[in-house]
């Protein structure tokens, strides 16, 4: 958790805590990033109210450095305020005050939806599967079912990982910037047009130009992998495709 209020950190450390989660609050912005990088934590609570370095300037970094879960709790604000949370990469918004409940409930909620869609380590790769794509990690091949029936379809290397980095973050829009950074390594804005050619081609080749498409662009934000609703994404290490 990034908080600089000791008050709240230690309720929050002691409701977790009592929940069985290992919890550590930091801070302030610089020393979260490095205790983000150093312990690869499952779940980022952040106060966007922060001192020091600006709250949305560290939304942003987090979303640089990692692809965990992040929940933002912040002051009462406008509706306007929690879109922009949640465009800027926060998987879920809370305003204060808050129910102890409703904290854990949302808390298991972001830490299920991580397990699923959060990548394993290289050495531990298995399936992804919904009723649209189907990935093996372990042999980097992929599969698509736009109608009845199934087809390979052969990525690129740039391809692969863009198409991993948008069902990794399945429901969250990410921005070009953004997927410069999972799917090519990069960081900046000057090159997002690689990004809108890549997304092009990663849907000519998996048959995703008409509707309805699991691939979607939010105008202006940037690209959405939507999981279809016939089927709950799985991602496990030993598992066989439907």
């Amino acid at each position: 958790m990034v908080e600089d209020d000791r008050d709240v950190a230690f309720a929050l450390c002691l409701l977790l805590e009592h929940a069985g989660y290992e919890f550590s609050s930091c801070p302030n912005g610089n020393s979260s990033l490095r205790s983000a990088y150093a312990q690869q934590p499952d779940l980022v609570i952040l106060d966007i109210g922060r001192p020091g370095m600006e709250g949305w300037s560290l939304l942003r970094r987090f979303r640089e450095i990692t692809n965990v879960p992040i929940l933002i709790l912040s002051a009462p604000c406008p509706d306007t305020e929690k879109a922009r949370g949640l465009r800027a990469g926060a998987d879920d918004y809370m305003t204060k005050p808050f129910s102890n409940n409703e904290l854990l409930a949302r808390v298991e909620a972001l830490l299920r939806r991580g397990n699923r869609t959060r990548p394993a380590a290289d050495g531990d790769r298995g399936l992804y599967v919904d009723s649209a794509v189907r990935i093996n990690q372990r042999t980097r091949s992929v599969f698509v079912t736009p109608g009845t029936s199934e087809r390979e379809v052969h990525l690129t290397k740039i391809e692969y990982r863009l198409l991993n980095a948008l069902v990794d973050h399945a429901g969250t829009v990410l921005t070009a910037r953004q997927l410069l950074s999972l799917a090519w390594d990069m960081s900046g804005d000057l090159d997002s047009a690689r990004v809108k050619f890549a997304v092009s081609r990663l849907r000519r080749k998996a048959g995703w130009q008409g509707k309805p498409s699991p691939l979607r662009t939010v105008r202006g934000v940037g690209y959405r992998y939507v999981v279809p609703s016939e089927r709950l994404a799985l991602k496990a290490n030993n598992a066989t495709a439907p």
